[in-house]
């Protein structure tokens, strides 16, 4: 059953007035390449992007899925068998340590595509290759070195990708770590190779430095001036889709005194001060959408962990995402760390968003 309008508005809350009708005064949204089932031939066909990767972004937009054909994206991602260890991820919901777990609930539950590990989309890739576009993460951060460290090095080539039917690959970048300079360079090589031989390429853009990014008193890490500059330098380097998490913070390179800023980030383009919690959001996520150049990428923000209200929590992200102009949500943990038919009523709620005429852009 699809979710009405006035559903929607209920599980939001009190956060709902604002969220749902809501306006950005700071980027408007005459100013956005917007989403939407001609995004291809409006804007993507206009890049240096060859026939190959027009296809895969088709088949990642309409191929399957509830939202086939809306241009937004659904996908399931489930690269925390590494990135946050198998056993802490995986206990509430042990199917998922079977790749089939996985590719199935990416597609009963109606998503568009599956983002895993080489390994996940390898072992079944020629049942489903064909059934879901897949996604291959071509790099990961590990967790069984003592002490922990955080870098994002390769597990797989592109070609291990292109050779097992994938339609993109995926990448993460640890910007403002010590490694990322390396890993910039290691990734920009990688998407160059993907769109050679025709796949879409999606990139992480998360922050890491655990020494210089957080205070006596703020964790600046999902920062809005910094996040959007990362989704700036994502670009750059040619990913189609931008992965980025919703800002709960701003001010990062003010506070830090680091890197160069301009006051009217603050006071113009994502004005925050006086508004409302909904409203300092959406203006927050419109300033990643364009740093995104203007909507030309897609952005897709990320789920976030599983916890208490993960209903409310992810359709209020989606409500976010759709309204500030990103192309969809990437969400896991409030997905698969659930029994089946819980996971599933969680997409399909977040899915139902971008399904609703009446949700429009802020």
């Amino acid at each position: 059953m699809t979710l009405t309008y006035e559903q929607i508005e209920e599980i939001l809350g009190n956060e709902g007035e604002d969220l749902l009708n809501y306006q950005c005064e700071g980027i408007p949204k005459t100013a956005l390449h917007t989403p939407g089932p001609d995004f291809i031939e409006r804007v993507v066909e206009k890049s240096d992007r060859n026939n190959r990767v027009l296809n895969n972004l088709h088949r990642l937009f309409n191929a399957t899925g509830r939202l086939a054909g809306t241009g937004y994206l659904s996908i399931l991602p489930v690269d925390h068998g590494i990135e946050h260890g198998a056993g802490a991820d995986f206990a509430k919901n042990p199917r998922m340590f079977d790749p089939e777990g996985i590719l199935e609930l990416a597609i009963d539950g109606g998503c568009s595509a599956v983002a895993s590990t080489l390994g996940v989309c390898g072992s079944l890739a020629r049942e489903y290759a064909r059934k879901i576009p897949l996604i291959v993460k071509i790099n990961h951060n590990e967790l069984l070195t003592k002490p922990n460290k955080y870098d994002q090095i390769l597990f797989a080539d592109v070609e291990q990708a292109y050779e097992m039917g994938a339609a993109g690959i995926g990448a993460t970048i640890y910007f403002g770590s010590k490694e990322s300079s390396r890993q910039i360079q290691e990734v920009r090589k990688a998407f160059k190779k993907a769109h050679q031989l025709g796949m879409v390429t999606v990139l992480w853009t998360y922050l890491r430095n655990k020494d210089e990014f957080i205070t006596k008193k703020k964790d600046y890490h999902a920062s809005n001036d910094m996040c959007s500059q990362a989704d700036h330098l994502g670009a750059t380097i040619e990913a189609d889709i931008i992965k980025q998490k919703i800002s709960d913070i701003n001010g990062g390179f003010k506070e830090l005194k680091f890197g160069r800023t301009d006051p009217r980030v603050y006071n113009q383009l994502a004005p925050a001060e006086g508004k409302s919690e909904g409203a300092k959001l959406l203006e927050w996520n419109r300033f990643q959408v364009a740093n995104c150049y203007m909507g030309r990428v897609g952005l897709i923000n990320s789920g976030g962990p599983s916890g208490e209200n993960d209903l409310q929590q992810a359709v209020k992200a989606a409500v976010i995402n759709k309204r500030s102009g990103g192309w969809g949500l990437i969400l896991g943990r409030k997905g698969f760390q659930k029994p089946k038919k819980e996971g599933i009523e969680i997409l399909n709620a977040v899915q139902d968003v971008y399904l609703n005429d009446n949700i429009t852009l802020a």
